[in-house]
């Protein structure tokens, strides 16, 4: 598969596509449940996960394919790693809330 970034370079498609799988795979199995517990009905808890899929992947291309340096460029390992550090953070803190309403 020939992908290419805006400037022509080629890129890899992989983290891509491991990023949008993700994304359906957890939006869809949490995503109408989470509907379900807050009282929506299923065809509303799949339409959110069909729209948070859809702007995962627009966010996920966007970063990872159209902008994304061509494979000559090196990003500092510590500033991938600050990302990630960045990325578990949101994540943690989306879960926790979506998930302390459901306690309370």
């Amino acid at each position: 598969m020939d992908v290419r970034n805006r400037d022509g370079d080629p890129v890899d498609p992989v983290p891509f596509l491991v990023c949008t799988a993700t994304a359906v795979l957890l939006l869809f199995s949490v995503g109408p449940l989470y509907g379900l517990a807050y009282g929506l009905p299923v065809w509303a808890g799949l339409a959110v996960a069909t729209v948070g899929t859809a702007a995962v992947s627009a966010v996920a291309y966007h970063r990872l394919v159209w902008t994304a340096p061509p494979p000559s460029v090196q990003i500092a390992p510590e500033l991938r790693f600050q990302r990630l550090i960045y990325i578990g953070v949101g994540f943690a803190v989306l879960l926790l809330a979506v998930s302390v309403p459901l306690a309370l």
